[in-house]
């Protein structure tokens, strides 16, 4: 009907305006003019691109490039995760941390054993463990006659997701998940721990600790300091398969404290060292630690709950967090169909798309963040799902949570804080990022000149270069000067506005890390 209804106002309007239809034309064509010659990069040859560009207005096609290519999405299969988690969950949901029991208190005695219940949440800090402690105290119980047992049976004990490469195994972006963890930041980078490193004496070994304090790695020491005027060569990696974090190389005399994040092997693990910590800091004694699952008749004692889903978003894709964008497909396997898995998560996924239109048949998801070289999606399915999202009850938070060109607020710019600064899109584009080796994309919303809302989608896949970000740039400024004046100056061969303030940059990032998302490597 929507459809229908555009069709005849838009018959009846050039009927009653002959030649109406001449400007816009012409003004179509110059986009679709400057799109081809921006997508024209050099660096693109050999690569595969795609590329849409919609009117949610009109429902026109704008601009097409491949549009049903399937290509890996990167990070850009986070928005069909986010939709997915909110359409399932809701967007007042909250992840569920408890401490309970089946025994008797008598006193300050607990006769029986204490359960630390996890349910995913990757925001559970240091801190929300030390509080979930501070009520066991608070409730009277100075000993428990049996064991602190973690139970992460809310979700399966799959860590990593399928396609995954062992080579990311070690780093946080890349850490396993489990329905108990902890996140050493406000960030909430769930399932790593940060290694601060304190340079000394020169010639000594730096000084090094774990934070949160935790036994769940261990840290060899092989760095040293070094001169005042030296450069610093640190390396924090831990060994695969280990729970090895090895520090090495060097940091300056007086260079001040540097912190580093690892992936730990194990996160229940970490969670209940974590946990059992406080409660000694408490003077709360046990006689052991374990895992078990929480047997039905436990009565709570503790809980703690996580910030909202539509809060959650903002970390979740302003930094394109992975650990979130998997917790939450677990989660979804477990609230909808009773499994906390991959499988079953990714189901429901599938199952939410096509009820907003998008055939999950063709695309392809294996995880929930698009980590893994096997996902595969075209940018049509993009588009499309910008544009039909906006009628749903929550998309003003969702479009806040994602990446807005130009701010330099880090939860408010996020990924792209670096990007398109001093040019038309600043402010004006809110979009996506995703970035692996050979593989860039960029989909979203831009706000024309005009004030007119449009919808894009870009993703390139193949590439050899460095990541051509800067050509996705130049799209989205072109779209954001759409129907300025006579449609703005043409972009040079390049791909760049002929303007002087309309140049838009990569990113300052390390060339060596520069294939990944920047808040991958905390440079954004």
């Amino acid at each position: 009907m929507r459809r229908a209804l555009v069709l005849l106002v838009g018959f009846t309007v050039l009927l009653a305006v002959p030649g109406a239809a001449a400007p816009a034309a012409s003004t179509h064509s110059s986009l679709r003019a400057d799109l081809d010659r921006i997508l024209s990069d050099p660096r693109l040859e050999g690569a595969s691109v795609g590329a849409v560009v919609r009117d949610p207005a009109t429902e026109r096609i704008l601009y097409r490039r491949s549009p049903h290519r399937r290509l890996i999405p990167a990070s850009n299969a986070k928005l069909f995760t986010s939709v997915a988690a909110l359409e399932a969950l809701g967007p007042d949901f909250r992840f569920r941390t408890g401490v309970l029991a089946t025994g008797r208190q008598r006193g300050g005695v607990l006769l029986g054993d204490l359960y630390l219940r996890g349910t995913g949440d990757p925001t559970m800090l240091a801190s929300g463990y030390r509080r979930l402690a501070d009520r066991i105290a608070d409730a009277g119980i100075r000993v428990v006659r049996g064991n602190v047992l973690a139970d992460d049976s809310h979700f399966d004990d799959r860590g990593l997701a399928n396609g995954w490469m062992a080579v990311d195994e070690p780093y946080y972006y890349a850490a396993p998940v489990s329905a108990l963890t902890v996140a050493p930041n406000t960030d909430y980078d769930s399932g790593s721990v940060a290694v601060r490193v304190r340079p000394t004496r020169r010639g000594q070994p730096v000084r090094v600790s774990p934070q949160p304090e935790t036994d769940a790695v261990e840290i060899v020491n092989r760095a040293r300091t070094l001169a005042p005027d030296a450069t610093a060569r640190l390396s924090v990696r831990r060994a695969h398969g280990t729970g090895r974090v090895i520090v090495s190389g060097g940091v300056p005399v007086g260079s001040g404290t540097r912190r580093a994040l690892s992936s730990v092997p194990d996160p229940t693990a970490y969670a209940l060292d974590v946990f059992r910590r406080a409660l000694a800091e408490r003077g709360i004694t046990f006689e052991g630690v374990g895992e078990a699952v929480t047997p039905e008749r436990a009565r709570l004692l503790a809980e703690h709950r996580s910030m909202p889903l539509r809060r959650l978003l903002v970390p979740f894709l302003k930094l394109s967090n992975n650990g979130h964008a998997e917790a939450l497909v677990k989660a979804m396997g477990r609230v909808v169909r009773g499994e906390g898995s991959w499988q079953a998560g990714l189901g429901v996924l599938r199952t939410r798309m096509a009820a907003l239109g998008i055939e999950p048949a063709n695309y392809r998801l294996v995880d929930g963040s698009g980590l893994s070289t096997l996902d595969s999606m075209a940018p049509a399915q993009l588009a499309e799902l910008l544009d039909v999202v906006r009628e749903r009850p929550w998309f003003e938070d969702w479009k806040r949570a994602l990446p807005l060109a130009g701010a330099p607020d880090r939860m408010t710019g996020g990924t792209l804080r670096g990007r398109m600064r001093d040019t038309s899109a600043e402010g004006n584009v809110s979009a996506k990022t995703g970035s692996m080796t050979g593989v860039s994309a960029l989909s979203g919303y831009v706000r024309t000149s005009t004030g007119r809302q449009l919808v894009f989608s870009v993703v390139f896949n193949g590439f050899l270069s460095a990541p051509p970000r800067d050509v996705q740039d130049a799209v989205a400024v072109r779209l954001a000067r759409h129907g300025a004046g006579a449609d703005g100056a043409a972009p040079n061969s390049d791909g760049r506005d002929s303007s002087p303030t309309e140049v838009a940059d990569n990113p300052s990032t390390p060339p060596d890390e520069a294939m990944f998302e920047c808040s991958w490597s905390k440079s954004c």
